[in-house]
């Protein structure tokens, strides 16, 4: 591809066209209206492309406005003329690296299928791609057979609680939850809503819990039920998810402050080399061809669940509490039978 800029356009799969004309297609149409002398009006527009006369009018603001289109209207001719000259239709110019990048964009969405953010994003892509002209030069068949996106482990996601918990959050809507965490019978909790975030494939809420005083991590699947309280409230300015998710190692953020030290093989140091883990992280490299990787993390319980998936090619050398949990994890590993 080399992002040369080119002339392109998108060859659209029957089911992906739109049931009316592409703004593009009609705003083309209104050029040669306008170019042919014909002083069209909105009225006359409207009937020939099959569209409302306000979408004419949008039409014909976004030429003049965004498009810098010299258009007029003649009021004694009742229609519209260009007071200039017009050489062409502006043509979008993008580059292949561009074009590519919203057939993976589109992939992407694959993770929000079914919620409330499907339509919108899908309505925002098929805008983009019907700005394009009608010819192609780059085959989108084939990136549609060398791009995809999977998942290990797709999470369970009711999708009438995300979407209460999505109008919840934009529109500051205090809710009742009936939460279950593992292990724990359900209770009814009070929260006001404060952010959903996509993180690792998984979807969890963030909110201040009323009882606890203080924010908390929820995870959409175990909530039994929720319904707003009917009260609105006020967010507090300070509020962070960058900041509250720094220290942490996934999701979970804790009081503590723990300098975490991890030897690995050098069958595991190749992996750990291929990735960025956390953003406090430093690597040694060992003379063996293994590797020392040391986070500063605010809890450990996420670290312990990662370090344990290393299997024998990852030993704990700091903190002590986590040395002592991995073991205790591997004895109880070991002991089943």
């Amino acid at each position: 591809m080399g992002g040369q800029t080119t002339r392109l356009a998108v060859m659209k799969s029957e089911s992906a066209m739109p049931q009316s004309r592409p703004p593009l297609e009609r705003m083309l149409r209104i050029h040669q209206a306008l170019q042919a002398g014909k002083f069209p009006n909105a009225s006359k527009l409207a009937r020939e492309v099959e569209v409302s006369t306000k979408t004419i009018h949008r039409d014909i603001e976004f030429m003049r406005d965004r498009l810098n289109m010299p258009i007029e209207f003649d009021s004694s001719r009742n229609g519209y003329f260009y007071n200039g000259e017009v050489s062409g239709f502006p043509t979008m110019q993008i580059t292949e690296g561009e074009i590519f990048a919203l057939v993976v964009a589109e992939k992407a969405l694959q993770q929000y299928r079914g919620t409330s953010f499907e339509k919108p994003l899908l309505s925002a892509i098929r805008k983009m791609e019907q700005s394009l002209p009608d010819t192609i030069s780059l085959n989108l068949a084939d990136i549609e057979q060398t791009i995809s996106f999977r998942t290990r482990a797709e999470p369970i996601l009711d999708l009438k609680t995300f979407d209460v918990l999505a109008k919840a959050v934009s529109q500051r809507q205090q809710l009742e939850l009936q939460y279950r965490k593992p292990g724990h019978a359900a209770e009814k909790r009070i929260v006001d809503p404060y952010h959903l975030a996509n993180i690792n494939g998984e979807w969890f809420l963030f909110a201040h819990d009323h009882a606890r005083k203080d924010m908390r991590t929820f995870a959409p699947s175990r909530i039994q039920s929720v319904q707003p309280t009917g009260e609105i409230f006020a967010r507090t300015e300070n509020f962070s998810l960058e900041k509250r998710l720094r220290d942490s190692f996934g999701v979970h953020s804790g009081e503590g402050k723990f300098e975490v030290v991890i030897r690995f093989t050098p069958r595991a140091a190749d992996y750990i080399r291929e990735k960025k883990w956390h953003p406090s992280q430093e690597l040694r490299e060992l003379k063996d061809g293994g590797a020392e990787l040391t986070l500063k993390l605010s809890s450990l319980a996420e670290v312990e669940r990662w370090v344990l998936s290393w299997g024998g090619d990852a030993k704990v050398l700091k903190p002590r509490e986590l040395v002592e949990s991995v073991r205790a994890a591997a004895e109880k590993i070991l002991a089943v039978k």
